[in-house]
């Protein structure tokens, strides 16, 4: 890759506009989950050591153009603090003279957070005027927002142009992981690929079997291409409007040599709660009162071989209804193995998008991935082979 990165920029007396992502939940003015903050503290303490001066650029929510106070950055002032260890100065704007003056005042070994760049309608146009402005405040772009990579807007991708630009920690943590996920990676490579629609992940599922030499198709979608065989799913969560276009995925991956495991045995129920009475069966046996909720057994045991061969997993989506008991088990079990052959230095693991961090926090396995992304729908677009804007940009591009 040929982004550069904070070791690769003289940072000392420099003001360093650094793109983070703090979109985080607040309550009554109060933050409920730092997670998303506490992740941009490398990047900001490494600038302050190097004696530069962070000015964060960040969106909050929609406000789509126009101020909304509900939307303020403000409110995250505390526990930025926190996180950073370092005093915190809010400005509100995030260009134009108040922001140059706030810029001008900063004291050495503080930190400026300006505000909610989606205040301006030039934003998410990726408006070079808008950039302009906040080009002006900084001698060096720093994108830590790998989140918000996937949007050209003027904090992503213009203002990135019109400054030296490297990635964060962060950003760099999450390239070079998907660097070894997909990029180069050790082989064979598996992906595990589930969810509720076919449909959601065409392009996913079309790049990875070019890509992978193992794909695990689970969740409702893994209905589709048993129903694109021939097999009754019964009432079970299907597209059957989509059957031939499982069909098609199935025929280029075996053009492409890429192995591809449905489930063999599946567990149905006649009601969707937790704790339903429930059966395992054959996949080509479900009962046509009943729906496929998970895998079964025989079919953990077969992922669970495929994983131990595996020199490089990539695990976006749960293998079954993981947000009720009993029907979390496959996607318990297989997360465990990952963890484990992981954790025991076999397999390079890196995992992403909202259902897959709740189920491998659910399985007790997310600890142990090399690597877990938070971005969903930059991380989805990756993998389906995507160029981002605010990445590209960072390579010249």
């Amino acid at each position: 890759m040929t982004w550069k990165t904070l070791d690769d920029m003289d940072l000392s007396g420099k003001r360093v506009l650094v793109r983070v992502d703090i979109n985080v939940p607040v309550e009554d003015g109060r933050v409920t989950d730092d997670t998303r903050i506490r992740r941009i503290a490398p990047t900001v303490g490494d600038i302050l050591q190097a004696g530069g001066t962070p000015i964060l650029l960040a969106h909050f929510g929609r406000p789509k153009g126009k101020v909304v106070p509900e939307m303020s950055l403000r409110p995250l002032v505390p526990a930025l603090e926190a996180a950073i260890g370092a005093p915190v100065t809010f400005c509100a704007d995030c260009r134009g003279p108040a922001a140059q003056a706030a810029v001008d005042s900063l004291a050495q070994g503080t930190v400026l957070l300006l505000e909610n760049t989606r205040f301006h309608s030039g934003e998410e146009k990726n408006d070079p005027e808008l950039a302009a402005g906040m080009a002006a405040l900084g001698d060096i772009y720093c994108n830590d927002a790998f989140s918000a990579a996937h949007r050209a807007h003027a904090s992503t991708e213009a203002l990135a142009r019109l400054l030296p630009a490297c990635a964060g920690r962060l950003m760099q943590a999450e390239l070079e992981a998907l660097e070894r996920a997909l990029g180069k990676p050790q082989r064979p490579v598996v992906a595990v690929v589930g969810g509720a629609k076919v449909s959601t992940k065409l392009e996913l599922l079309g790049n990875l079997v070019a890509k992978v030499d193992h794909l695990v198709i689970g969740g409702g979608m893994a209905n589709t291409f048993l129903a694109a065989q021939g097999i009754s799913v019964g009432k079970s969560l299907c597209e059957h409007d989509m059957t031939g276009t499982a069909s098609e995925i199935l025929t280029k991956a075996s053009e492409a040599g890429c192995a591809i495991l449905l489930p063999v045995d599946v567990v149905v129920a006649r009601e969707f709660k937790a704790g339903a009475a429930n059966e395992t069966v054959p996949a080509d046996a479900c009962p046509e009162d009943a729906m496929i909720l998970d895998a079964g057994p025989q079919t953990v045991a077969q992922v669970s071989e495929v994983l131990e061969g595996a020199k490089t997993l990539i695990w976006n989506g749960p293998m079954g209804a993981f947000e009720i008991e009993p029907f979390d088990a496959a996607t318990n079990a297989a997360a465990r193995k990952a963890a484990d052959l992981t954790r025991a230095g076999s397999l390079i693991s890196v995992a992403g998008g909202g259902d897959t961090v709740a189920a491998l926090n659910k399985a007790g396995a997310a600890q142990d991935f090399t690597y877990i992304s938070t971005a969903g729908g930059a991380f989805l677009e990756w993998m389906e082979g995507k160029a981002l804007p605010g990445v590209a940009v960072l390579s010249g591009g």
